[in-house]
């Protein structure tokens, strides 16, 4: 017997009425679907909060490269043009980030002080990411400031109100002095994730050499990169020889190595869970084959009397399950991505309803994703390498798991078969 009949024997099975014992390759067909519909969406809303938020952390907190000159931090700013005429450099910007006490009108908090180049809100990355809650995001003197929607909402103040900051500077003598600077809110900020802004205080980068101790901050140069996830250790390296050893030069994958490798790590958990949910599907395979061989006794016995080898016999069956694992992968990658691509309104949906049932009881809105701690709007991100792994994966965990039966019933021997019958 040909391969190619197998093939349509097989076919036969899984498309075939329930007594020939279709149902069963067809369920196990359906468990693998239902089974791959969650990691598929998974995958794709994982990707897309990694990507959104590594993002909004390249664009509007690390940047892509930073520079320090720790022996002489003063000057940091002098080698920026120099930086800024390289090829594959976006922008160049002097930052001094500092830490300080905010004090509004009915309350004070700490908040991390970030004085910036005006010119950098101005850059096509940080206006992508960055949400103008209020007011306006650009510093048009010393006396402005920004504010994070947060850090807003804790010092109960608004655009146009007054906070007085207090930093701390070292006398000669070593000794602490506080200093309080007056400043009016320009603008109400966000990028979109609280745990990025929540505690941003914005100045400009002249304000901020005024009132932050160099002891007590640090000053540096955040460089921005035509393709950061490309370009970011070969200009890392670049930069680090042109230079010279005054100065250090750390890309945004070691600024903050310790998150994006948790970011991953969570990911990584996230497909092996449910890939054991992928393997119990295929077990399901195998019951099913095993269920096919029995009621398929007689077929058997007949293509054995008509000279059918048992390696031919057995491949029927694993042309079963090879059909019934793409069946499932098909049905259920296919959803998945429906499914994925639509998450943010199918969550926004699912947010009004429950919020109607909520109001019913006087309660407050109901948020899926706090956006404390996750985006407000997911990125659609689909990683086609991974999407053609998985369904691999599948198709051949289900070739696998019916190994066995699909072996036993080349065995089988046609004169006791035909003795039922």
């Amino acid at each position: 017997m040909r391969g190619g009949a197998g093939f349509f024997i097989a076919l036969r099975y899984l498309l075939g009425r329930a007594h020939e014992g279709g149902r069963y390759l067809r369920g196990a067909a359906t468990g693998i679907a239902l089974s791959l519909v969650p990691i598929i969406v998974t995958l794709i809303v994982a990707d897309g909060m990694i990507l959104g938020i590594t993002d909004r952390y390249l664009e509007l907190g690390t940047g892509h490269v930073q520079v320090y000159n720790f022996r002489n931090p003063a000057q940091i700013d002098s080698i920026a043009p120099l930086i800024g005429e390289l090829e594959g450099i976006r922008g160049v910007w002097a930052e001094q980030h500092g830490l300080g006490v905010l004090v509004g009108k009915q309350g004070k908090t700490g908040g991390t002080i970030r004085a910036i180049e005006p010119a950098f809100w101005e850059d096509p990355g940080s206006k992508a990411y960055l949400v103008t809650v209020a007011g306006e995001a650009t510093i048009g003197s010393d006396q402005d400031v920004l504010l994070g929607e947060a850090l807003a909402r804790s010092l109960k103040v608004g655009v146009g109100d007054t906070i007085r900051i207090m930093t701390i500077r070292l006398s000669s003598e070593g000794r602490t002095i506080p200093r309080m600077t007056p400043f009016t809110v320009r603008g109400i900020i966000s990028s979109g994730y609280r745990e990025l802004d929540a505690l941003w205080c914005i100045i400009g980068y002249e304000a901020g050499n005024r009132i932050l101790s160099p002891d007590l901050s640090s000053s540096y140069l955040m460089v921005k990169l035509q393709d950061p996830y490309r370009q970011a250790d070969a200009m890392a390296s670049f930069l680090r020889s042109l230079l010279g050893s005054e100065y250090s030069v750390y890309t945004w994958k070691e600024l903050q190595q310790s998150q994006y490798r948790s970011y991953e790590s969570t990911r990584q958990l996230l497909l092996f869970i449910m890939a054991l949910i992928v393997l119990v599907a295929a077990v399901n395979v195998s019951s099913a084959t095993s269920m096919l061989v029995i009621e398929r006794q007689r077929d058997i016995g007949v293509l054995k009397s008509a000279g059918a080898s048992p390696r031919a016999t057995s491949g029927i069956f694993l042309w079963g399950s090879f059909l019934t694992g793409l069946t499932g992968a098909v049905i259920g990658i296919g959803a998945g991505l429906f499914l994925g691509s639509n998450i943010n309104g199918i969550i926004h949906g699912l947010e009004g309803i429950l919020g109607f049932f909520s109001r019913i009881f006087h309660k407050e809105a109901v948020k899926i994703l706090d956006p404390g701690y996750y985006l407000e709007t997911i990125p659609i991100i689909i990683d086609w390498t991974a999407v053609i792994l998985i369904g691999v994966f599948t198709i051949l965990s289900s070739i696998l798991a019916s190994w066995i039966p699909a072996h036993r019933a080349g065995k089988l021997r046609p004169l006791e078969i035909l003795r039922k019958y």
